[in-house]
């Protein structure tokens, strides 16, 4: 057995014992006080370690009736995702990533930074709130004004699901009509729309979005369309145009020569991995013009 993967009887809590010991860096350290805050704020919270695979360990994860957020520890940042972030008010400021998201917001912790604790607690306890009310989450107004209004809210229309559960969105230019396909995505493949989203937002920065033949497709402006997704009944197949040229190689392959794909199934993807694929296709020629 891996020595950083828990013992199958392990508790959620152990869990995620387990993998905070594994930091030895100050992120350890970070993802300690951030848990103590969430505790604090909501006894009895539930804690596990989800998403976990051979090259990754998982992420430390709490919830109480559904999801409050995610403690997720990356070379330079721990990045705490709120689930439904984007419906809770944040007075004090606390969001700083994800900002763009239909639902999720994100908290990134630098070293040597600390995150305020009642503001926190008190973000933690409105999760909750939210979950327990059973609201469906729609983006609150806050310090950037009002938001455009997005599938599943009144007075918009749902996209409709083609064969395999697809969203069926019109063609487009830039993030809204990538963030439409991304809310009409079914069931679980919502949220790996929005991690997809958000981990090629990041490791791309300036990335272009758009929406071609009902997928999202992201590239660097000179360069050319370098990464897509879409929707299929049990997965969500991401691919990378110039894949042929990553190191390792996608594990998908067809008949294009340089194209490689990989299938997402319930229960998440290697992030570390992704993010370094979408590193390397970013610095690659991509496909057509964007």
């Amino acid at each position: 057995m891996d020595g950083r993967t828990p013992a199958r009887d392990s508790t959620g809590a152990e869990r995620v014992d387990e993998r905070i010991a594994a930091l030895d860096d100050w992120r350890g350290g970070t993802l300690r006080r951030i848990r103590a805050l969430v505790r604090e704020a909501v006894p009895g919270v539930t804690e596990e370690v989800k998403w976990a695979r051979k090259a990754s360990p998982g992420v430390p994860t709490w919830s109480h009736n559904g999801l409050i957020c995610t403690g997720e520890p990356y070379t330079s940042v721990v990045k705490v995702t709120f689930a439904r972030g984007a419906a809770l008010e944040d007075p004090a400021g606390l969001f700083n990533a994800s900002l763009d998201g239909n639902a999720r917001r994100a908290i990134d912790i630098r070293e040597g930074e600390e995150v305020a604790a009642e503001p926190f607690r008190a973000l933690v306890r409105a999760a909750v709130a939210l979950n327990s009310a059973g609201v469906k989450a729609t983006p609150a107004r806050g310090r950037q004004g009002g938001v455009a209004t997005a599938p599943g809210e009144p007075g918009a229309s749902a996209p409709a699901l083609l064969t395999g559960g697809n969203p069926q969105v019109a063609k487009g230019e830039g993030d809204a009509p990538v963030k439409a396909y991304i809310a009409a995505m079914p069931g679980w493949k919502r949220e790996a729309g929005e991690r997809l989203d958000a981990l090629i937002t990041r490791e791309a920065p300036g990335v272009r979005k758009a929406v071609k033949w009902n997928s999202p497709f992201y590239g660097i402006e000179g360069q050319g369309w370098i990464i897509s997704f879409h929707v299929f009944t049990r997965y969500v197949k991401v691919t990378f145009f110039h894949g042929a040229g990553l190191q390792p190689n996608p594990p998908g392959k067809g008949k294009d020569q340089d194209g490689r794909w990989l299938d997402i199934y319930e229960g998440g993807f290697d992030e570390a991995q992704m993010a370094d694929w979408v590193r390397q296709a970013a610095a690659l020629p991509g496909w057509g013009r964007v």
